[in-house]
């Protein structure tokens, strides 16, 4: 008994020691905590790509491709992790205070930490954020990244491959390209690039130089103004061994339908606008929104995004047409419409993307 008791301060003090410890690593780590915050709040003041834990990217260099897109070079800091070809990242940017999103593809091959890489911007008639890109970032800006995302990504077969592209849907294209290039695996591929006119093709000098270099390159510059839209017989006659190619194809909705009409399985597809199956209807309703701490009322039409910015909220989002997946959320409880399969459900903690989805009921969410 006496040698426990005399092991009992003993006991105490180590306990008081163990606690002493545990209260100094906590402070360290709040310490280290307090001062990241406050380095990427004075960072982001100043301008800077550094950052602690922010994935960011310097603006090296502005490229114009067309009368209305241009190419912005980028840096990225320490924390971009390399990307796949062919694949999208979000950029954000601060217009008018508000910080905002939106995913573009990146046009240069495939990356390593490190690298720089590029995104291609079509300057869109009405749109704020590339009218923003094309009049204000200039070299030296400072932009946010998100991580890259997509699986429309270059093969690593050597199998022939027919690369379809439309507009602005050329830039994973060439990104797919350039891959296949520096890996000296430009075999076998046939290129069909629709524009309007040789004026509007984006990266048009660059293809033709490639199919130059190359013979295993066949580029079909296809131009709607002169010869009319692709259809099914032109694609077929213009590349007659079709079925034997594994095909991508990225653009308008009805250029990727019509070569996954001949092709089927065998694409591969990118798409710059969602598959809307049903308008909204007008709702004129009140609805409410519960977020974890706060209940919101929306009123009048649009989506969920929309009506949640509406009301002051400022949920994440990227492309707003519902290919991005960056403003999914969980609906705990309510009933929404999906615009791009038309279904209605009222399924408990179903997750949700906000730029696609009406209310038709009174919502939980978490954000």
């Amino acid at each position: 008994m006496l040698a426990l008791l005399a092991r009992a301060p003993r006991r105490t003090r180590a306990l008081s020691r163990f606690q002493g410890t545990g209260a100094r690593l906590a402070a360290s780590a709040w310490r280290r905590w307090f001062l990241d915050r406050h380095a990427e709040f004075w960072l982001g003041q100043l301008g800077s790509a550094w950052s602690p834990s922010e994935l960011r990217a310097r603006v090296v260099e502005v490229i114009d491709e067309t009368a209305d897109t241009r190419t912005f070079v980028l840096a990225p800091n320490r924390h971009w992790p390399g990307h796949r070809a062919g694949q999208y990242v979000a950029i954000a940017i601060e217009i008018d205070g508000v910080r905002v999103r939106r995913c573009y593809s990146i046009s240069s091959g495939a990356s390593a930490p490190g690298d720089r890489i590029a995104i291609t911007v079509k300057r869109v008639v009405g749109g704020r954020v590339s009218t923003w890109l094309h009049e204000h970032l200039t070299p030296g800006h400072v932009i946010g990244l998100g991580r890259p995302q997509g699986d429309f990504v270059a093969p690593t077969s050597a199998s022939p491959l027919l690369l379809v592209a439309g507009g602005s849907g050329i830039t994973p294209v060439i990104a797919i390209l350039r891959d296949l290039e520096n890996r000296d695996a430009v075999h076998d591929v046939v290129v069909v690039h629709s524009a309007r006119e040789d004026a509007d093709a984006i990266f048009g000098r660059d293809l033709a130089v490639m199919a130059l270099q190359h013979p295993g390159l066949r580029l079909v510059a296809h131009r709607t103004a002169t010869v009319g839209r692709l259809d099914a017989a032109t694609l077929e006659s213009l590349v007659p061994d079709l079925a034997t190619r594994e095909v991508y194809v990225c653009g308008p909705s009805g250029l990727r339908g019509l070569v996954r009409s001949i092709a089927g399985d065998r694409v591969h597809s990118e798409a710059f606008t969602a598959p809307i199956v049903c308008a909204p209807q007008p709702d004129l309703a009140v609805r409410t929104v519960q977020l974890r701490d706060r209940r919101l009322t929306l009123a009048g039409t649009g989506t969920l995004l929309e009506q949640l910015e509406r009301a002051g909220e400022q949920p994440a989002h990227g492309c707003r047409i519902g290919v991005c997946h960056t403003c999914r959320c969980t609906k705990q409880r309510g009933t929404v419409l999906d615009l791009t399969t038309g279904r209605i459900s009222s399924e408990p903690d179903e997750e949700i993307r906000l730029c696609v989805s009406i209310a038709h009921s009174d919502l939980e969410l978490a954000l």
